[in-house]
């Protein structure tokens, strides 16, 4: 099969389809793999990286998207790219489709088959999602302890404390695995933590993190007393395939002293707080109730060569099988298609 990885045109995001290693690996079992000009730059692999695999270098999109039978891409197709897509491409990238209607309905236009990263399914786990949640919830910790700074927007508070200075606390939307790995990078901290989950066995990991971690079922008027005395709150909510749910209220969010942080991770799938709205890192943050928000849709792409890697390690088997004419066995890959031949299949 001749499969294409486009260089990738959202706002300031640096990651790219397969890494050269990933690339080597398909061409060793016949596949003809071909890259847009400087399309790995980005997350450090130069042309010549790609070139020495074996993949095939081509000049621009349009001659990418003319060429390739299957696209492999990390963000949803926007812009231009939609212009270039065919009904005979099979898409692979992620779609958090629950969350864009627009481009549902245009990927059905076209008629293509679409396959999204993370509604692939593989022993009830979301195998493809699971690198980049990883990494989103390490950022979020990351990020809010930043913008809690005065200089940054914040209230001006050290998240872990120190001596005769109170510790932070960090309310986490959400226990599964973006939920738990902020929580590891907030426990690190010092801060306060407390995780909501449904899930006894999330919630009993969760309180193993450390003895400053408290994981709690989200009944309302705790999530309510949390959110409200929250300095930094995370939401890591997921139901796959599905738009998130709004957990917090614009109400819990007006009763936030002034200067707090909230990073809603599950902005791709709609956002879990009400007061969530999609940002770029060109402007990743806006004020709302008083309340700093970071809302950025693709926060994976600011640690572009790691999340590559980490990307590729997980994607390559998934590509090799779906260059396979018998790619449609497979349960996984199947419960991944979003929609196909000009019908909504998920």
């Amino acid at each position: 099969m001749k499969i294409g990885i486009p260089k990738e045109i959202k706002t300031l995001e640096g990651r790219v389809g397969l890494i050269p290693a990933a690339c080597s690996v398909l061409i060793q079992e016949g596949h003809d793999v071909y890259l847009e000009k400087d399309g790995g730059l980005l997350s450090g692999y130069s042309n010549d990286d790609y070139i020495n695999t074996g993949v095939q270098l081509l000049p621009d999109a349009d001659a990418l998207y003319k060429t390739a039978e299957m696209i492999v891409k990390v963000k949803e197709p926007i812009g231009p790219e939609l212009k270039r897509l065919q009904s005979n491409h099979l898409l692979f990238s992620y779609l958090h489709l629950a969350a864009e209607i627009p481009l549902m309905k245009k990927l059905m236009e076209i008629g293509l088959t679409a396959v999204g990263f993370e509604t692939v399914e593989e022993n009830g786990l979301l195998p493809l999602l699971a690198p980049m949640s990883d990494i989103a919830g390490r950022l979020a910790s990351q990020i809010g302890t930043n913008l809690l700074q005065r200089p940054n927007g914040g209230k001006g508070l050290l998240l872990g404390g120190l001596p005769g200075a109170d510790r932070g606390h960090v309310v986490i939307i959400g226990g599964g695995v973006v939920g738990s790995n902020a929580a590891i990078i907030a426990a690190a901290t010092g801060a306060r933590v407390t995780v909501f989950d449904t899930n006894r066995t999330k919630q009993e990991r969760l309180r193993d993190i450390g003895p400053n971690v408290s994981a709690l079922y989200p009944f309302p008027n705790l999530v309510h007393d949390a959110v409200v005395d929250a300095d930094l709150l995370i939401g890591a909510v997921l139901i796959a395939g599905e738009k998130a749910p709004h957990v917090v209220s614009r109400e819990m969010v007006k009763n936030m002293e002034e200067g707090s942080v909230i990073v809603d991770v599950a902005v791709d799938q709609g956002g879990c707080i009400e007061t969530t709205r999609p940002t770029t890192y060109a402007e990743p943050t806006y004020v709302e109730e008083g309340v700093l928000h970071f809302g950025v849709t693709n926060m994976p792409g600011a640690v572009p060569r790691s999340a590559s890697q980490a990307l590729s390690a997980s994607l390559l088997p998934y590509v090799s099988k779906l260059a396979q004419k018998a790619w449609r066995n497979n349960p996984g890959l199947v419960k991944g298609i979003n929609v196909e031949a000009g019908k909504l299949v998920h």
